[in-house]
């Protein structure tokens, strides 16, 4: 979506080039310098300017972003949309379990990108394209973030599987897990055309943090938080470990769940606002089955 950033030039920048500022402080990427030169959409003092200008302390840069058209493989269909938060460069979305984040093989029409669509273009008359952040499984419920421009998906991608964010998520595992808390540190290969990742000396590092939060019955609640972000790493460490999540059939359970698939849920994120800087927290409850199961 159309988005507008300015800089007031310090002290400290004064002689530095437009191109200098744009790459160095607000951290644009090459190919976003580029769209927005053809764009006419660096300003300095609200007069275009070349990115070899020279500028001076206290003049004002203008940085305007154009969305051209929206993502033309997916269509806008309206459908249950939860926003946990939203500013002007980023939502974090809930999204139930069930549900899948892109379209795909027989549910084009059922994602939450389709109903993200749906709200900025046909409910706010916003061009969108969809730029999620953090991955989550279909049947993995909780928060999703989803920046709304190329820059804020730029600088939030290169936080992404650094401490600045930070990603926590609740899951019912089968059995009592011993240690009581504990770190998972198992390499996890991905072979291609399986969809079963495995635990392998050759496999790319992944280390899983838990602690238990409540026993009951035959499950535990634990807490957990990623170093890495390999796709089903939770899922592969707690089953490596002898405790699957529960409802998880991929990864070692038969026991059947009142939800559509594993008891998983991305409970918590935090990150620094790519914009501003400023510390956002969000967080998300957990579904009901999960309190009904202990």
């Amino acid at each position: 979506m159309p988005r507008n950033i300015s800089h007031t030039v310090t002290k400290e920048e004064e002689g530095r080039t437009i191109l200098s500022l744009l790459r160095g402080v607000l951290g644009f990427s090459a190919s976003q310098v580029r769209r927005m030169k053809e764009n006419g959409g660096i300003l300095l003092e609200n007069t275009p300017a070349y990115t070899n200008q020279r500028v001076r302390e206290g003049q004002v840069l203008l940085c305007r972003m154009e969305e051209e058209r929206s993502s033309q493989n997916i269509l806008p269909v309206p459908g249950p949309l939860c926003i946990r938060y939203e500013d002007n460069d980023l939502l974090v979305l809930d999204k139930p379990a069930g549900v899948p984040v892109h379209p795909s093989q027989g549910h084009f029409t059922d994602s939450l990108a389709n109903f993200l669509a749906y709200e900025m273009e046909e409910n706010r008359g916003i061009p969108f394209v969809f730029r999620g952040i953090n991955r989550l499984d279909r049947n993995t419920s909780g928060l999703l973030t989803v920046a709304k421009h190329p820059h804020a998906q730029h600088l939030l991608s290169r936080q992404l599987h650094t401490g600045e964010f930070h990603r926590e998520y609740q899951a019912l595992v089968c059995g009592a897990v011993r240690p009581a808390e504990g770190t998972v540190d198992a390499p996890i290969l991905d072979i291609p055309g399986v969809l079963r990742r495995v635990i392998s000396p050759e496999g790319a590092p992944a280390v899983t943090h838990y602690e238990t939060l409540e026993e009951g019955g035959p499950y535990a609640l634990l807490r957990l938080w990623l170093e890495t972000g390999r796709t089903h790493q939770i899922r592969l460490h707690m089953s490596h470990i002898g405790h699957p999540l529960a409802g998880d059939f991929l990864y070692g359970t038969e026991l059947p769940l009142p939800c559509p698939g594993h008891a998983l849920h991305s409970s918590c994120i935090r990150l620094r606002q790519p914009i501003t800087g400023e510390t956002i927290q969000v967080e998300s409850p957990l579904p009901p089955f999960f309190s009904q199961l202990l």
